[in-house]
């Protein structure tokens, strides 16, 4: 099983006050965006990490499938 580094501290803090009814997404995005690719991508492969590990077979079974026999070409 594969285990992820802890996560590092951001380099900012963002906050929003209010009651959860007046708020919309742009928060989120905007927090997200100032993260980076490289972060969301992290966060989101902590995601599946975190799913695959409540499954039978845990986390060890998160690869690629390699169903796939053989490729055969088709020439005209």
């Amino acid at each position: 099983m594969r285990i992820m580094p802890e996560p590092k501290e951001p380099a900012f803090v963002m906050e929003q006050y209010g009651q959860l009814k007046d708020m919309d997404r742009k928060f989120d995005i905007e927090y997200w965006q100032r993260l980076g690719p490289a972060a969301i991508f992290e966060a989101a492969w902590q995601l599946v990490v975190d799913a695959h590990s409540r499954r039978p077979g845990g986390a060890d079974e998160l690869r690629l499938r390699r169903t796939v026999e053989h490729f055969q070409s088709i020439r005209g």
